[in-house]
């Protein structure tokens, strides 16, 4: 008996699975054997029409990806149109089902008699089931058509399916349905097809590349003709009718697909738009300037042409309001059509390398926290960084020249990357990073252990429309604000660090060193610019404001080739003047602010200081209020040891040409002597800022008898020692030591020069 419990009990529990398996198995093939309704299929995007600021017409309908198509009802759609479609494609469409089984039949027996497929028996619903499903055409891919097709016919009426199938119509390209075909070849809504334009939309989707009406007219006006004909035998039209309207001239519009201006921005800002904003704004009225679009796409062409020779194919600008954050001109590349050059590729909006343009950034953060002041100098010498992991990083410029001592407008003016580099050590590059978020650009989102100091020179990417907006800021003074769309941004300090930033990037004859007075930056009006190429010359920028407009350019190669002899200045900034030139044609700018708080004082260009009797350059110089005593109490300027190597390099240089400087030894140092190397210790005495006149050399009140200029060697002896260097006017004196050392130093495996040991003690 238990036995026998048992195997009932283990029946019951297999009649318990397998109803449990059958129910999953019902609950998941349950959506292949429901109806469709219409709403199940409703298509997202809504007709979308774009003007420009003033009403002016910008292009036709879009949606997100990219593709021109537009829905619309069944009553807005021309006559002319539903009667030719159903007549091409299915005359018998509202009196059978999803299959039409006369046509079945008839397509079998031509099939075999004629021993091939003749004619074809897919229906409207069968149609629409291919382009909700595309699916092999195999047997079992019709079954699976088949199948699809009785589920729309079962959960729809004809008017539901026949407004799905012409709005998914494929009219060529990247157009679908009859709404986005009439609007991109005629400009006109599809309601106000003739007969003429009708019958010759319906031709084109029975196969859109053969019968493309730019390349194979003849071919469409074949294909046009056989739907007049079928339209004449399904009582639609006349013969007569028929045959006056193939003669008709139709004229389609040119290649643009129905987009007068701004592509680019167009499918950017469908991509902005839900469902809900697509619904109540149409047209949308955007903040474009339509002249001003078409002014900046001729520019980005004609630049373009014009650097062809030097491996540039692509070019990309943006103009912005400053008052209001609008944008006024949107170019993605030369030519959105052209898929050959990769004219969809946008770059407004792609990522590349910035080059030198985040340094304004830096500069002012530095300056906003005190790191630097408006007349701090900053070395511009060479400058080694050990990172963990990767080669011993030394920044240069492309000229791979050094300045020296240069003051913070000299080297944010001329883009040198060594005391960009210098600063950001100072700030920090986690705090940059934070400040570049604050700022707009979402796209630096890896750590700043992965950027590094190379941050300030564009070792991240970011897009045009990202530094366009950064830029807006310092025209704005540091008032950030959105750009179209909202990005999260939080508060930016406002105050007159964004005014001193502006009025360096504004001076010519500060960046005259890297760029010349009269280069294509200087324009006859207030302006600021900076310039920015990225490594191996793949991209190239110049970002520049008036107290109007803030313009962004952007010059290189959507595939990453380098471009050839081709710098910020020579690329992009050419685009960059020829669209200020326009914008202010009329009325000039105003002039930009004077930094507020602030003084200005006389200094010598070299060392920043008080001017002297011997300073051969003086300039004008902001100040803090509370630097103005250390103005007037400081007139020596020595050099720190740092500069040193870059000074012995020099074979002419400004601060060395009225200048006498002791290199070696330095001030303070102190050397050591070890017992029994008393004649083998020399210490080498090397002057610079003197080329040809006479030296006398004076160590402890007595001179040295030498016939050496700039260097001579001297045996070390125990000591306190002052060492003097005298030519002409010009003269120099250190101090240091020499002390006996307890024990000499031990060889380990590599042998020590003649040259005297220097103490570590403070």
């Amino acid at each position: 008996m238990k036995l026998i419990s048992r195997s009932l009990l283990k029946i019951k529990h297999s009649k318990i699975i397998l109803a449990v398996l059958l129910i999953c198995l019902i609950v998941r093939l349950l959506p292949y054997f429901a109806p469709i309704r219409a709403a199940d299929i409703a298509q997202n995007q809504l007709a979308m029409q774009f003007s420009d600021r003033n009403g002016l017409p910008l292009g036709t309908l879009l949606t997100r990806d990219q593709e021109h198509t537009s829905v619309v009802p069944l009553n807005q759609v021309s006559p002319h149109f539903i009667h030719a479609i159903l007549a091409a494609e299915d005359a018998s469409f509202y009196h059978h089902g999803a299959l039409d089984m006369k046509a079945v039949i008839r397509a079998s027996k031509e099939a075999i008699h004629a021993k091939r497929v003749v004619s074809g028996a897919s229906t409207i619903t069968m149609q629409l089931a291919r382009m909700l499903d595309p699916v092999p055409r195999s047997f079992s891919g019709k079954l699976s058509e088949i199948w699809l097709s009785w589920r729309l016919a079962a959960g729809m009426n004809k008017d539901e399916i026949l407004a799905a199938y012409i709005n998914r119509l494929p009219m060529g390209g990247n157009i679908y349905g009859v709404e986005a075909a009439a609007q991109t070849y005629f400009s006109i809504p599809a309601s106000e097809l003739n007969l003429a334009q009708a019958s010759l939309l319906a031709a084109i989707p029975n196969n859109p590349t053969y019968f493309n009406p730019y390349e194979h007219w003849e071919r469409l006006k074949q294909r046009q003709k056989y739907v007049l004909n079928r339209m004449v035998l399904e009582s639609y039209i006349s013969g007569a009718n028929a045959a006056r309207t193939h003669t008709e001239k139709v004229v389609f519009q040119s290649r643009q697909r129905g987009i007068i201006a701004a592509p680019h921005f167009l499918f950017w800002l469908a991509n902005q738009f839900d469902k809900t904003q697509t619904e109540q704004n149409s047209p949308i009225r955007t903040t474009i300037n339509r002249p001003l679009q078409q002014f900046v796409e001729a520019q980005v062409q004609h630049v373009i042409s014009s650097l062809a020779a030097n491996n540039v194919h692509d070019a990309a600008a943006l103009v912005i309001d400053n008052r209001t954050g609008e944008v006024l001109a949107y170019v993605g590349s030369p030519d959105y059509f052209n898929e050959v050059k990769l004219g969809r590729n946008d770059g407004v909006q792609a990522l590349r390398q910035p080059g030198s343009t985040l340094k304004p950034f830096i500069y002012e953060l530095a300056l906003e926290k005190n790191l630097i002041r408006p007349n701090t100098i900053l070395a511009d010498i060479p400058a080694h960084y050990a990172i963990p992991g990767a080669k011993l990083y030394s920044p240069t410029d492309y000229t791979e020249r050094f300045l020296g001592p240069v003051r913070v407008r000299i080297a944010l003016a001329n883009s040198l990357n060594v005391p960009a580099v210098r600063v950001l050590e100072k700030v920090g590059v986690e705090t940059f990073l934070e400040r570049l978020h604050q700022l707009g650009f979402e796209h630096l989102n890896q750590t700043p252990e992965h950027y590094g100091l190379g941050l300030t020179l564009g070792s991240g990417e970011v897009s045009l429309w990202e530094l366009a907006h950064a830029y807006v800021t310092i025209a704005r003074e540091g008032d950030a604000t959105p750009l179209v769309s909202t990005f999260s941004n939080s508060p930016i300090p406002r105050h007159t660090i964004w005014q001193l930033i502006t009025n360096i990037l504004s001076d010519r004859h500060a960046r005259a060193t890297a760029f010349g007075v009269d280069s294509v930056l200087n324009l006859p009006f207030p302006s600021a610019v900076k310039t920015g190429t990225s490594s191996n010359f793949r991209d190239t920028w110049t970002v520049g404001f008036t107290t109007d407009y803030t313009v962004a350019t952007w010059v290189g190669n959507f595939n990453g080739e380098p471009m050839r002899k081709v710098s910020g200045v020579t690329g992009a900034a050419p685009l960059w003047n020829r669209i200020m030139l326009h914008l202010h044609e009329h009325q000039e700018p105003a002039d930009f602010p004077s930094p507020e708080g602030l003084v200005q004082l006389p200094i010598c260009a070299i060392s920043g200081l008080r001017p002297t009797p011997d300073c051969t350059s003086v300039v004008q110089e902001y100040f803090y209020p509370e630097d103005k005593s250390n103005y007037e109490r400081e007139n020596q300027f020595n050099l720190p040891a740092e500069y040193d190597e870059w000074l012995a390099k020099q074979q002419q240089s400004n601060f060395t040409s009225t200048n006498l400087r002791i290199l070696s030894p330095h001030h303070g140092d102190l050397f050591l002597l070890y017992p029994g190397e008393e004649a083998k210790q020399k210490l080498e005495f090397k002057l610079v800022g003197n080329k040809s006149a006479p030296v006398e050399w004076w160590l402890n009140g007595e001179k040295l008898d030498t016939q050496s200029a700039n260097s001579l060697f001297w045996y070390l002896r125990p000591g306190n020692w002052t060492l003097s260097a005298r030519s002409g006017d010009m003269s120099d004196k250190v101090s240091f030591q020499v002390e006996l050392a307890n024990l000499k130093p031990t060889r380990r495996g590599f042998s020590i020069s003649n040259s005297p040991v220097k103490s570590n003690r403070p």
